[in-house]
């Protein structure tokens, strides 16, 4: 075993943001619906909200600077108070006998709520959540900031996430061993970067 530490992503890859994600995120859809400027792409927009940050998907699909300022007052203020269920197959990357780190980016009371609402937060070595609202830090300088206080080699790290662009990116940037959890093969064409379907999986690359 070559590796020492594995950085997850929490959405969409420790768990499904689709399962909770229409009572989550009503009040937010409500508002990008009465703003009535988005009626034709709100589906998309939906999709999108559960699988990138707010302000990325604002960002992409124009929304005017009032609906960004009203998306992100609600946000900051959301938490999710029911049960989640992490994939089955999480229980396989929980018991992996390494260093576990959990970077996230998303509204602070939101993703602490989601992390308190499965209780995996035991499950990890440390759990950084990068607000975007509150911190100009990107994923790739809390991969830096993480391998720099523990004194890893970058051969020693491992990243898993479900967005290609975020840190998968991040980590490839970094010159970091990479695995893309691609649970549904939403990124079928994805042929430039190792993926799993499986935590069952990540024992081939550590």
């Amino acid at each position: 075993m070559k590796k020492k530490a594995i950085i997850f992503d929490l959405d969409n890859t420790v768990y499904s943001v689709h399962s909770i994600g229409n009572e989550l995120f009503a009040s937010l859809f409500e508002l990008i619906i009465e703003n009535g400027n988005h009626t034709e792409n709100i589906d998309k927009i939906k999709d999108e909200i559960m699988r990138r940050p707010f302000q990325v998907v604002a960002k992409d699909y124009h929304f005017s600077d009032e609906l960004i300022l009203k998306g992100i007052a609600l946000l900051k203020e959301l938490t999710y108070e029911g049960q989640i269920e992490p994939f089955p197959d999480y229980q396989f990357a929980k018991d992996l006998p390494l260093d576990k780190f959990l970077v996230t980016t998303g509204f602070l009371k939101l993703q602490q709520s989601k992390v308190d609402g499965m209780k995996i937060g035991q499950d990890f070595t440390e759990i950084v959540i990068v607000d975007p609202s509150t911190s100009d830090r990107t994923k790739k300088d809390v991969f830096a900031d993480i391998m720099k206080r523990h004194r890893y080699n970058k051969s020693e790290v491992l990243v898993v996430g479900d967005d290609l662009q975020s840190e998968i990116k991040a980590a490839l940037d970094l010159n970091i061993a990479a695995v893309l959890y691609d649970r549904h093969n939403f990124y079928c064409n994805a042929s430039d970067v190792n993926s799993i379907q499986s935590f069952k999986e990540l024992i081939k690359f550590i």
